[in-house]
């Protein structure tokens, strides 16, 4: 696996890749995500170490020696990086910028009965939630 980890094809939202480029991100999700690629896109994320560390269900110390070692992070630790990336990447495209967007996710929702989006990020059900309700404000639906 490469070391920088070009999964994320830069800035390009994952809704336009194609099955094969999926399958190239599935496989390299499968052998692990180095913690060097995790901070490339904990850089672009407005979330905190702690938050980072709630979002993947591990302790703050534990993602510290993640750091350390460059350590992979397993299956579903990966994955769930890449999603938030996805979301960020949406988010980004919906509101223009990363900086209204990370105010979005503090807000309490209605739609999200009057609870931060950011609060839903630690499981992947959380995570299409706020998914739909990106797209539902792409496409001027607001619930």
């Amino acid at each position: 696996m490469r070391e920088r980890m070009d999964v994320l094809k830069g800035e390009r939202l994952f809704k336009y890749l194609d099955d094969q480029e999926i399958i190239g991100i599935i496989d390299r999700l499968r052998e692990g995500l180095k913690y060097s690629a995790f901070n490339a896109i904990m850089r672009k994320s407005n979330f905190t170490f702690y938050e980072w560390s709630i979002f993947l269900n591990i302790s703050e110390r534990t993602l510290q020696r993640y750091k350390r070692d460059n350590k992979s992070f397993d299956l579903t630790q990966s994955e769930r990086i890449i999603q938030i990336e996805m979301i960020r990447q949406l988010g980004n495209e919906v509101f223009g910028s990363n900086q209204k967007f990370s105010r979005w996710l503090e807000l309490e929702n209605i739609a999200l009965m009057n609870r931060s989006p950011k609060e839903f990020l630690d499981n992947s059900f959380g995570i299409a939630l706020v998914r739909d309700e990106l797209i539902r404000i792409e496409h001027g639906v607001f619930s």
